[in-house]
């Protein structure tokens, strides 16, 4: 599948063929600081298929393994690009799926990382929901006038 993305500002653009088979969900700690979430959702594409337009900057990061990873992301919004492992790791890289306009119609095939999930990723389901952001506001408490 051909997909096209954009980091948040914009300075960054990419186009690559994803097979929509090798979409994983990664559960590890490091996805979860550097996704500011509670996994990041991703696939590997083979590099030869991804053309990026925009200067990126590179973070370099030791993973739990052992194995070096390079983190690339927009200099300007810090949106994740993707990210590799330097060397003779392959010709794949991970894209991350977050820029890529065509996400919704990835699914993901694989979790990764579960002994690191948070325990309340599989109730989400049963968590009240609403469309835009309408429900924040009960959160909030209301400042008294008096």
């Amino acid at each position: 599948m051909h997909v096209t993305g954009a980091c948040h500002c914009g300075a960054i653009t990419f186009s690559a063929e994803v097979d929509a088979t090798k979409v994983v969900v990664c559960h590890c700690t490091d996805c979860q600081v550097l996704s500011t979430s509670a996994f990041r959702l991703g696939a590997i594409v083979l590099r030869e298929t991804f053309a990026i337009q925009g200067d990126v900057r590179e973070y370099r990061k030791v993973g739990s393994s052992g194995a070096e990873r390079i983190q690339v992301f927009c200099p300007v919004c810090a949106t994740g690009i993707y990210a590799y492992t330097p060397g003779d790791a392959g010709p794949y890289i991970s894209l991350r799926l977050g820029p890529v306009h065509q996400r919704a119609q990835l699914v993901p095939g694989l979790q990764i990382w579960r002994r690191s999930a948070l325990p309340w990723i599989d109730a989400l389901s049963g968590v009240p929901g609403c469309a835009e952001q309408e429900l924040i506001a009960s959160m909030i408490p209301r400042q008294s006038q008096d």
